[in-house]
């Protein structure tokens, strides 16, 4: 009788609160993936305002971080990256699960983020996560390069169901503050 190779599951990701000793690298995959990526003091002062920003790492490296801004009945996903070398394995959804999540369980009701039309791979992940699309923002994103147009941004909704235990990075951070 034939069986099949038992899986393995892959290494794991450690989550945790973003901190200030992670910003020049976080910032330097951010340059990498984006074409107008968010710079240090971007990420520094997110932070400083309160917003919810977390890295998951394997061996000590940093491959995948988001922040996500909390207000009354509502969250923002602001951003949501992950590093080249790791894209396609599931970083990213499994970091925006606990986004949502920890949005659901701080009483958001919906979830909204922006994503440039052009990025098809980030459309499908969201769409499969339940986001719908409800706007565009013409001319949103600054040029990809010097004499190229502003891209439009598509505006992406997820309702959330009523609250659920937060992830445990969330609550760290919480404690932490």
């Amino acid at each position: 009788m034939a069986s099949l190779p038992s899986a393995r599951p892959g290494p794991v990701v450690a989550w945790r609160p973003m901190r200030d000793d992670d910003l020049a690298y976080v910032a330097a995959i951010e340059a990498q993936v984006h074409e107008a990526p968010w710079t240090i003091g971007n990420f520094r002062d997110s932070r400083e305002a309160g917003y919810a920003a977390c890295v998951g790492e394997r061996d000590g490296r940093i491959l995948v971080y988001g922040v996500l801004m909390l207000g009354p009945g509502e969250a923002q996903l602001l951003n949501l990256s992950v590093a080249p070398d790791v894209r396609r394995s599931g970083l990213g959804r499994a970091l925006l699960r606990r986004f949502i999540a920890d949005a659901r369980h701080l009483g958001a009701e919906q979830l909204f983020l922006e994503v440039r039309p052009s990025n098809v791979a980030a459309i499908r992940l969201y769409e499969t996560e339940g986001f719908v699309r409800v706007a565009r923002r013409t001319a949103y994103y600054p040029p990809a390069a010097p004499g190229a147009p502003r891209e439009d941004a598509l505006v992406m909704r997820r309702a959330l169901d009523p609250a659920g235990r937060p992830s445990a990075w969330f609550k760290a951070a919480d404690e932490h503050a």
